[in-house]
């Protein structure tokens, strides 16, 4: 039987490492090899213009630069998301890095690869943050064509 494609969105936050680690406990960790799900993890790297969002004279001579960050960001991404699945004994997961805004990438990653699941970490901005930035959650979760999962991260109750 075919295992149905479980795509989840990971970027260098606290939030997205969580919602990995989430996935893999509560589908993964049991018996990996008995997962109804196949693992892909995307990391969205933004182009280095996006990235600063700025233009004009100048903006040349910044982007080589901003563009070394954010492939040492991704790099980074994917070290952590494969130390998250091997420390889970989880080891048949495919990576992608592909450029461009989180809510399209992953998307779609939904489309291309028929996932049926899309899982995404929860950023607990506050209201005037999520209005200004567009949460990727809310995005995915209108515009997936499959089951959108938005992992928690518990607040630490003090």
């Amino acid at each position: 039987m075919e295992k149905s494609v479980m795509v989840v969105g990971l970027d260098d936050s606290e939030h997205s490492y969580y919602a990995l680690e989430w996935t893999l406990e509560h589908f993964f960790s049991k018996s990996p090899e008995n997962s109804p799900f196949k693992l892909l993890i995307v990391h969205a790297k933004p182009s280095a213009a996006s990235a600063i969002g700025l233009a004009g004279p100048g903006a040349a001579d910044v982007l080589p630069y901003v563009d070394i960050d954010l492939k040492k960001i991704a790099a980074r991404v994917q070290e952590k998301a494969k130390e998250t699945c091997t420390a889970k004994s989880v080891n048949d997961v495919t990576l992608e890095v592909v450029e461009g805004d989180a809510r399209n990438v992953l998307c779609e990653a939904v489309e291309k690869h028929h996932a049926s699941v899309l899982v995404v970490g929860s950023h607990g901005y506050g209201a005037i943050k999520r209005a200004v930035l567009g949460s990727v959650s809310d995005y995915c979760a209108h515009h997936a064509h499959c089951t959108v999962m938005i992992v928690k991260k518990p607040k630490i109750k003090h």
